[in-house]
């Protein structure tokens, strides 16, 4: 398949079968990433910079080391070293990196739409690496890889996402790729986080999560963002907790071999128990190592290199 986009935004503007073809994608790229000696020529010469204007340990680091396996140049712009901390727009930010002459921008941004309007102004590729509650495509694409690995196809597979659905880019993003690939998802959590709207993506909502639980496949937990019970969301970290976090026992009322994923960063002991975490239930190590193929292949695509060039 000859890829056609410019841009990664959110996968809402993929088809499945482009879906399907960054995950064949990134198959052959996490055997290199798991080889003694892993750095390619592929994109020699080839120019990315990772612009996040949020707070990143593993996505901006997965990316970087996508980028530098593959054999591009990497920039990493300090927005708190920048003139953004002297008032410099995202508008003249894009201006000077077009002037830069770069070939892959790859932004995070507390605002949604930021990398939208990134792609609009630049001639570079921009890939979404987060914006606002809006989307987080390479996080839903990592997911999509792991769970693929691990179950094979997702055709009328059960997807539990539990959590701060609300609040959530990667609920958003996951939702998407899950539908598109024939997926069965249910989305828990409190009312207060559990947005009506979601329902028109064709998932179901609960508030239930013991009731939803049987059946499932996988079961996802969202990051809790701790400041929420201060605004009042929800009425304290214990009734959540006691509600929402997966453990060892709740999972069991699956009746099956259910995985075990999280975006990260975890909260132990409020979203997911830590003998969960690190039981052989949970793929969250896994996600991790596959993040780094899944933003390998993305990078790839976007800005070239032959079939040749992966030996």
């Amino acid at each position: 398949m000859k890829w056609r986009h410019k841009d990664l935004l959110d996968l809402d503007a993929l088809q499945a079968e482009e879906i399907e073809h960054i995950l064949h994608t990134a198959g052959p790229m996490k055997e290199i990433l798991l080889r003694p000696m892993r750095k390619l020529p592929t994109l020699r010469g080839k120019s990315v910079v990772l612009l996040f204007y949020e707070p990143s340990t593993r996505t901006r680091t997965s990316f970087e080391t996508a980028a530098k396996i593959l054999g591009a140049d990497t920039t990493n712009f300090s927005v708190a070293q920048s003139s953004v901390n002297k008032g410099e727009s995202l508008l003249d930010t894009a201006r000077t990196l077009q002037a830069m002459n770069v070939d892959l921008v790859i932004v995070r941004h507390s605002s949604s739409g930021a990398a939208e309007f990134l792609a609009q102004e630049l001639r570079a590729g921009v890939i979404n690496g987060g914006d606002g509650e809006h989307a987080h495509p390479t996080q839903a694409l990592l997911d999509l890889f792991t769970l693929k690995e691990k179950l094979g196809s997702l055709q009328n597979k059960k997807i539990v996402i539990v959590g701060d659905i609300l609040h959530s880019r990667v609920a958003r993003s996951n939702v998407l790729g899950l539908k598109k690939l024939g997926a069965e998802v249910v989305l828990v959590g409190p009312p207060t986080l559990l947005p009506a709207e979601m329902k028109y993506l064709g998932v179901k909502l609960s508030y239930d999560l013991d009731a939803e639980l049987p059946g499932a496949d996988a079961v996802m937990a969202l990051r809790l963002q701790l400041e929420r019970q201060q605004s009042g969301l929800f009425p304290s970290i214990r009734e959540y907790s006691k509600l929402y976090s997966l453990n060892r026992q709740r999972i069991k009322r699956t009746g099956k071999r259910t995985i075990v994923l999280h975006p990260g960063p975890m909260n132990r002991g409020i979203e997911i128990a830590s003998d969960l975490a690190e039981s052989p239930l949970s793929v969250i190590d896994e996600q991790v190592t596959n993040g780094v193929a899944v933003r390998m292949a993305l990078i790839y695509l976007l800005i070239g290199g032959t079939s040749g060039d992966m030996a």
